[in-house]
């Protein structure tokens, strides 16, 4: 009997280790490490891992930075061409996850359910973004940082200005150069 649940256990295992992943981004200012939340946000974890797997966001850019408020990445090339993200994940917001200082959680677009391979990474409590929202949702948070708080600072810091019709685009690329899976809790 002991043989059988050892058997099933080490057949489970793998599941199990992909219960919390953790993710290092590694940016042209610095590293970044990110503990994400798979029991509370797990549509919205495997969706960001299975980029990540893909190699997705190696190559892409933060075309998004509001000091104070939040650093937005996960679609754009440097020369600021949306890459295609062909998966939509659920909103998960209502998930009791803030959006607090250090949080990642998904970028969308007013519909809820749009979400596809953009985040950001709350550089202050944001709870206005928290579900309900003005639209009964909110934005989905899924982890938060461990480590490198003070690459998101610099990154917060850099001068944007507008490009095309995008606005608050750092005027030098800050380059999202590789992210990967490191651990996975067990």
């Amino acid at each position: 009997m002991y043989k059988r649940i050892a058997a099933l256990a080490a057949a489970l295992l793998p599941f199990a280790a992909l219960a919390a992943p953790t993710v290092e981004m590694q940016t042209s200012m610095g590293k970044m490490v990110i503990e994400l939340d798979s029991e509370k946000a797990p549509k919205t974890v495997q969706n960001f891992v299975q980029y990540v797997n893909e190699g997705f966001y190696n190559g892409t850019i933060f075309h998004r930075v509001i000091p104070g408020f939040m650093i937005q990445g996960g679609g754009f090339t440097p020369a600021m061409e949306q890459k295609s993200a062909p998966r939509k994940v659920e909103n998960e917001a209502k998930n009791g996850l803030k959006n607090d200082r250090w949080t990642i959680a998904m970028a969308r677009t007013a519909d809820p359910h749009s979400a596809s391979s953009q985040f950001f990474i709350n550089h202050q409590d944001n709870g206005a973004l928290n579900s309900p929202g003005s639209d009964g949702w909110g934005y989905t948070v899924f982890g938060k940082l461990t480590q490198g708080m003070d690459v998101a600072d610099k990154i917060a810091k850099v001068p944007t200005g507008n490009r095309a019709m995008h606005q608050n685009v750092p005027v030098e690329p800050v380059i999202i150069q590789s992210v990967k899976v490191i651990s996975e809790k067990k």
